[in-house]
């Protein structure tokens, strides 16, 4: 069988930096499984995406489809014929509709009984006639955020279609997509090679493309970007901040990287750091340099990437430079006005801005957050004084010129207006930090101000929109309030910072006022489960299997971190040979238990131990009960879960030899005593009996 190299490119108008990867990977997994499931083999596969193209190289695929086997099914062989042997009609039109005799049918036993077939043996259709039907159902099942249509066609797709290249091998495939008729051209760069590129093998794809200005490899492509960045900053004798985010995104904006610096006054590096690095990267795409050796000291240089050479690079880097002081000028403005007024000063103002229709304006917010983030300062160990203060400030920065310029920044420049107008270092810090973790990629603030202040925050939102019935449903959730409150899971569990839930919530249902709970009654219950439903999928990420998390999460526990320690303790637990053995005697428990629909069980009466095997494990239970309960008061549930471990032996022997079930009421209900306190001493840590083999 003959194998050829398979090119397919779709070439665009510019495709937005963050869809082009995803789009490249959609279209090879796409593509490698129509033809793996139309039986064509294919070797290594390699993805291009740039601002104009996305494009999938094949290697080595089968000239045409596997050789295969068909197997059609006619009537069972009970209604195949008749009393005297001979066909019946569903036969005879059976073998009639695949042109055979009924001879040629063979007797084959199936999944739902024996049955007459057909044997049929298909060749295989050539590839490139096979891929005429898979291309276009393949381009028509990639994700795409949203749709464009252009001039009078009805095709549409993320950007404009302008060509579109289909070779297998030395041969162009008449494919015929986007109204357009697939060809051996590709684009060369938009201003450096303006010509066609022709395309003459496959392999050849990524070689032609360099010889057209175009770096086709996104991943090669990132890696010269990374490179000569760093080589730059380095003769510059700086660091560039170079997050994986900017770098994955102006990777995704150039098709010809040219890596150039370029410089603004030294006066603007008096306006706060993080006011020119959210200037720099998330509004120019430029790397910023630091100073070797701090974490905020900033060079008054910066990196950009061009997408050409220019005969005048000195051109472009004073155009670029010119673009960024205006940027920076306008900064210094906001920074210099802002400070003319005290935060404080503006707090009366936050009566005109809405918080949200139904929970006040942010004056209505800052209050909530004086009265609980204090209680919250506790769990954290802050200073409550301190926390109450920035609680008061907190939101008086979305008032000022440079936060409505550079909405980013709320919440840092807030604590830098918070210093210059005199307040503590502990205040500035908290107001600072409170909005953070703002995303899953964020860190969480390490200041223990700020982690009170953000959670009462995010705390005070989620309050206030369950008990408006703003429940995420599926996957909408406009108010982000799965990312508040997995904000502060992170801060509880990555701060292991112990916190009573439904109390927190209590509080922060209460600072909205006595009637707020009458209002809208139930809505605690319902954003506890919220919690839990986050907490399964946080614990599922960091490893813990889903029926250990699923064992400690059914008691509903108040506190996440305890949750975690119960976890971690149950993991440990689980490696040991009694885990197994006691975790079916849970289940055997609980199942007698619901069966007699008992909840609670007495206590037990030991005038009413008869067999041996209960009276040894009421023993072995005596013994460890003061010291499995100390051991769980300290949540040491480690400890407390080897101790019990020593139960394994009685409690085989109790269900062995002794009878539950007694016919005598009172040895009944005493055995079923005995079991329910056993049941509940694991119980304190995690329901076992939801517990799977290993």
């Amino acid at each position: 069988m003959t194998h050829h190299d398979l090119i397919l490119e779709i070439g665009c108008e510019e495709i937005p930096a963050k869809d082009q990867q995803l789009l490249a990977q959609a279209l090879a997994d796409g593509l490698l499984a129509a033809l793996d499931e139309a039986q064509i083999s294919a070797g290594e596969c390699q993805r291009f995406a740039s601002p104009r193209r996305i494009a999938v190289l094949l290697r080595h695929v089968a000239g045409e489809q596997a050789t295969r086997e068909v197997i059609k099914r006619g009537p069972a062989l009970e209604r195949a014929f008749d009393a005297d042997g001979k066909p019946t009609p569903a036969t005879q039109g059976f073998a009639r509709s695949n042109k055979v005799e009924v001879t040629q049918l063979e007797r084959m036993t199936l999944d739902k009984g024996e049955f007459l077939v057909y044997r049929q043996v298909e060749a295989g259709r050539p590839t490139a006639e096979v891929l005429l039907e898979l291309i276009p159902q393949v381009i028509n099942r990639l994700p795409l955020r949203k749709r464009m249509r252009w001039g009078s066609s009805q095709a549409s797709f993320v950007r404009p279609v302008q060509w579109m290249l289909a070779r297998l091998g030395g041969v162009t495939l008449p494919l015929h997509c986007f109204e357009l008729q697939a060809g051996d051209l590709s684009q060369g760069h938009r201003v450096m090679h303006p010509q066609a590129l022709r395309i003459a093998e496959p392999a050849h794809y990524a070689d032609c493309l360099l010889a057209g200005k175009v770096m086709a490899d996104f991943r090669a492509r990132r890696q010269y970007i990374d490179d000569a960045v760093r080589r730059l900053a380095s003769e510059l004798d700086g660091l560039a901040l170079m997050p994986d985010a900017l770098l994955d995104e102006v990777t995704g904006l150039v098709e010809w990287p040219v890596v150039l610096a370029g410089a603004f006054e030294e006066g603007y590096l008096a306006i706060p750091p993080e006011v020119l690095t959210t200037v720099m990267m998330q509004h120019q795409r430029y790397f910023p340099l630091r100073r070797p050796g701090s974490d905020k000291a900033l060079l008054n240089r910066f990196i950009f990437v061009a997408n050409l050479e220019s005969r005048d690079p000195a051109a472009v880097i004073h155009g670029n430079s010119r673009v960024l002081r205006a940027r920076l000028a306008d900064a210094e403005f906001f920074w210099n006005e802002d400070r003319k007024r005290t935060l404080a000063s503006r707090r009366p103002e936050l009566e005109q801005v809405l918080f949200q229709r139904g929970l006040g304006s942010l004056l209505a917010k800052s209050g909530r957050l004086v009265r609980l983030a204090p209680v919250l300062a506790n769990a954290v160990q802050a200073d409550a004084q301190a926390v109450q203060r920035a609680a008061e400030l907190c939101k008086c920065d979305l008032l000022t010129g440079m936060v409505s310029e550079f909405p980013e920044l709320q919440g840092i420049m807030g604590g830098y207006y918070a210093a210059h107008d005199g307040e503590t270092s502990e205040v500035s810090s908290a107001i600072s930090g409170h909005y953070a973790p703002a995303g899953r990629g964020d860190a969480i603030p390490l200041d223990p101000g700020a982690q009170a202040l953000s959670l009462a925050d995010k705390l005070d939102t989620l309050a206030g929109f369950f008990g408006l019935g703003q429940i995420p449903t599926g996957d909408k959730d406009p108010f982000a309030l799965r990312r508040a409150a997995l904000g502060i899971l992170r801060i509880l569990l990555e701060g292991n910072v112990p916190l009573d839930l439904p109390q927190a919530i209590g509080v922060a249902a209460s600072a909205y006022g006595p009637a707020f709970g009458d209002k809208h009654p139930g809505f605690a219950d319902q954003l506890l489960d919220f919690f839990l439903e986050r907490q399964r999928v946080f614990f599922r990420e960091e490893g813990f299997s889903a029926d250990l998390v699923e064992a400690v999460l059914s008691l509903r526990p108040a506190d996440p971190l305890d949750a975690r320690n119960r976890l971690e303790a149950l993991s440990r637990f689980r490696q040991r040979p009694e885990a197994e053995a006691l975790a079916a005697a849970n289940k055997r428990i609980g199942n007698i238990l619901r069966k007699e629909a008992i909840e609670h069980t007495g206590a037990v009466q030991e005038r009413l131990l008869l067999a041996p095997a209960e009276i040894e494990l009421w023993r072995e239970w005596q013994a460890l009960q003061p010291p499995v309960a100390d051991l769980m008061q300290q949540a040491d549930y480690g400890a407390a879960l080897d101790l019990l471990a020593a139960l394994r032996a009685p409690v085989d022997r109790f269900f062995d030899e002794v009878m539950v079930m007694d016919e005598d009421p009172q040895v009944r209900a005493n055995r079923l005593a005995l079991i329910g306190t056993l049941r509940n001493a694991f119980l304190q840590v995690a329901d076992f009996s939801l517990m799977q083999g290993r």
